[in-house]
């Protein structure tokens, strides 16, 4: 994974409780770097234990600022930070019909469902079929059981459940795919990494009735999407 330094793997040692201390010091190191103002999203992340979402042999890094490896291919969870750098713009809010492409270990469908609550939906596309089946006994495990799940083409959206408020792409596209701007509902907004040249940049998609807005937030760096519409 070109551009990143991941820690070397070891047997998980730390506790509940240093975790617990972890995840609170997290949220505020997130506060304090204005990369977090909501208060459901704040909630979130304090309720959903990120470490149970991270392969054994990377727990104890799970509030570090990198991304850990997953099963299957060229699969990660994301930093942290990425979390609120994704759905703070959003607006993600209760209620909201939320499509995820990119499911990598649950975790980000957890905090979503969090966020969304029971008014909301969450449904989370995975292309890899060893990543999915770990995110899927995690967040089975973690009580996520009303988060479908879909095994498949995430370019191509889920259009069975369309249209969606919100939709988050973690993975960088040449250009965000036409089927997720068309399951989009208007006034609804959808975030993704886009490749510029050799950069990527992080863009917020706003459809409206006047058409379509676009606004680059800052560079990011992650996978590049896979499918029909891979980069």
């Amino acid at each position: 994974m070109p551009g990143w330094l991941i820690p070397p793997a070891k047997k998980p040692e730390k506790s509940k409780g240093q975790f617990q201390a972890e995840r609170t010091a997290k949220v505020q190191w997130l506060i304090e770097h204005d990369l977090l103002a909501s208060e459901r999203i704040k909630r979130a992340l304090l309720t959903v234990p990120r470490e149970d979402f991270i392969p054994d042999c990377y727990r104890d890094y799970a509030y570090e600022e990198v991304p850990l490896p997953l099963p299957g291919v060229e699969a990660t969870v994301s930093c942290p930070h990425s979390y609120p750098l994704f759905y703070e713009p959003l607006g993600l809010d209760a209620g909201h019909q939320f499509l995820e492409v990119g499911l990598g270990s649950g975790y980000g469908a957890a905090v979503a469902r969090e966020v969304v609550g029971d008014d909301g939906l969450v449904v989370s596309i995975e292309i890899d079929p060893e990543t999915f089946v770990f995110a899927k006994k995690n967040l089975l495990k973690a009580g996520y059981h009303d988060v479908v799940l879909v095994q498949g083409d995430g370019g191509l959206g889920y259009p069975d459940l369309a249209p969606y408020d919100r939709i988050v792409v973690t993975a960088a596209c040449a250009e965000i795919p036409v089927p997720l701007i068309d399951q989009l509902k208007s006034n609804g907004r959808l975030i993704a990494p886009v490749f510029e040249g050799e950069s990527q940049v992080l863009v917020l998609l706003e459809k409206t009735d006047q058409g379509i807005r676009r606004e680059a937030k800052c560079e990011v760096l992650y996978v590049p999407l896979r499918g029909r519409y891979g980069a």
